[in-house]
């Protein structure tokens, strides 16, 4: 009885050894992991590090300012046009017309007429109109005539009008200063000084700002010069039968006035002259009569 009990303590014996071995092996491979987890956790740092760096730069892109839309040209055009037309006179008044019906202004109109039979009545007109409204009005105005030039040039002042209004920015934070020490209490002389120099930068306001309405206006505004020439080459030519009858009529009569008018002024100056002219009459018949008596007869 005493041996297999002293076998079966054995076992139990080993069986507690064999847990209590297992537990301290399993301990420290507890600690191992934990020291390796914080190990671990300064060498994710660089990680983390390069991740903030990749986020911050695409954060900078993102946030880069974009450069502004680009600016509308500020164009100045002109246009010139040269029409062979069948009457000026009327013509004029169809061009008319056309301003009226596209909001312009008539700037300038000057007529040639012919002063000869080969000459050609022509003319010129200077009209302003919305800048938008450019083409449909060449297209109108090519509607009068035939077409036998045209063409359309343009000029950018788009910088020009820039550097005008940056101009005019600074003379008027210049101004608001001078403003500012004119209020100031100070002596006479530098007052005066200030004043002086106060009124050259609102002079210096002025013209700028009369240069930017000019230009301002010009874009706002193309200018075309249309040039009107007659297709007939004689002035009589593009008359009616009637005006030309009557013209014969009256030219007719007044020379059979100027032919009588020289009859009664001949008549005038022979009867003045006729004793004159009696006299010698006498004498020659006279001269004769008496060559003729001398004549020994045969």
């Amino acid at each position: 009885m005493k041996k297999p009990v002293f076998v079966f303590s054995l076992l139990i014996g080993g069986v507690i050894l064999t847990s209590c071995a297992n537990q301290s092996a399993n301990e420290p491979s507890l600690g191992k992991a934990e020291s390796t987890s914080t190990l671990s956790q300064p060498a994710a740092a660089p990680a983390t590090q390069d991740a903030l760096q990749n986020q911050a730069q695409n954060t900078s892109q993102n946030t880069q300012i974009t450069p502004a839309p680009r600016q509308r040209s500020q164009l100045i055009k002109k246009a010139a046009m040269t029409l062979i037309v069948n009457s000026v006179e009327k013509t004029i008044d169809s061009v008319s017309k056309i301003i009226n019906k596209q909001q312009g202004d008539l700037i300038k109109l000057e007529q040639k007429q012919p002063k000869n039979d080969n000459a050609r009545h022509t003319a010129t007109i200077q009209l302003r109109i919305p800048h938008n409204l450019l083409e449909p009005t060449l297209s109108e105005l090519a509607k009068l005539g035939t077409v036998q030039s045209r063409n359309i040039s343009a000029q950018d002042v788009g910088e020009q009008l820039v550097d005008l209004q940056a101009r005019l920015t600074n003379l008027q934070k210049t101004e608001a200063n001078l403003q500012k020490i004119m209020d100031k209490s100070g002596s006479v002389k530098d007052i005066l000084s200030v004043s002086q120099e106060l009124s050259n930068v609102r002079q210096s306001i002025e013209q700028i700002n009369a240069q930017l309405k000019n230009l301002q206006n010009q874009v706002s505004y193309s200018t075309i010069t249309l040039n009107l020439e007659a297709a007939v080459s004689s002035s009589n030519q593009g008359r009616g039968l009637g005006s030309q009858v009557q013209e014969s009529w009256n030219n007719s009569t007044n020379s059979l006035g100027k032919v009588t008018v020289g009859l009664l002024k001949l008549s005038i100056w022979l009867m003045v002259y006729s004793p004159v002219l009696l006299i010698l009459a006498g004498g020659i018949y006279g001269l004769q009569r008496w060559r003729r008596n001398s004549r020994p007869a045969d």
